[in-house]
């Protein structure tokens, strides 16, 4: 008979609090559809134990928290494994196909190689700063000893080299 009377103390007290534990669920969790999952997933969490329930406030306390914490769990769980929306124009998207991932991965590797083999080093530096950590003209001059003006020519010099060889190497293989 008292196990009856725990199991009524849990569900009465359940369905008569069930719109505020939602609305406290919605303070964790983003939309309505998660708040309800949650509250089941709570109620089922607490089922097992309905035996030691003596009273509806101890069914509310117990509630509170359980929701609490399995709000908090499924926060978690949906920071660890946020997804991201797949950007077609990104590295070229999902439609290219082969051929031109091998040619542009091939035409990566031709301009390194000009890079390093025909570049002074401090060309090299330069165009690495400028054009990968996108540094302004005055912080790499700062950095290197050099004016502005003078890392700007360097630059310059750098991009018709690599243009220049580039536009043979292309002539030669056609």
């Amino acid at each position: 008979m008292l196990n009856d009377k725990n199991k009524d103390t849990l569900v009465v007290t359940f369905s008569h609090l069930q719109e505020r534990f939602k609305r406290f669920a919605l303070r964790f969790l983003p939309n309505e559809e998660d708040a309800e999952d949650a509250l089941q997933e709570a109620f089922c969490k607490l089922w097992p134990h309905h035996d030691t329930i003596h009273s509806p406030k101890e069914a509310e306390a117990l509630m509170t928290t359980t929701v609490k914490n399995v709000c908090i769990d499924s926060w978690r769980k949906q920071q660890r494994y946020q997804t991201v929306e797949i950007d077609p124009d990104r590295d070229g998207g999902i439609t290219d196909c082969l051929d031109e991932q091998l040619e542009r991965d091939e035409t990566y590797a031709a301009v390194e190689r000009i890079i390093r083999s025909r570049l002074t080093p401090i060309q090299q530096e330069i165009l690495r700063r400028k054009e990968f950590e996108e540094e302004d003209y005055e912080h790499i001059a700062h950095d290197l000893n050099m004016q502005p003006a003078a890392v700007r020519v360097q630059l310059s010099r750098a991009r018709k080299t690599i243009r220049e060889i580039y536009q043979r190497m292309e002539e030669r293989s056609k």
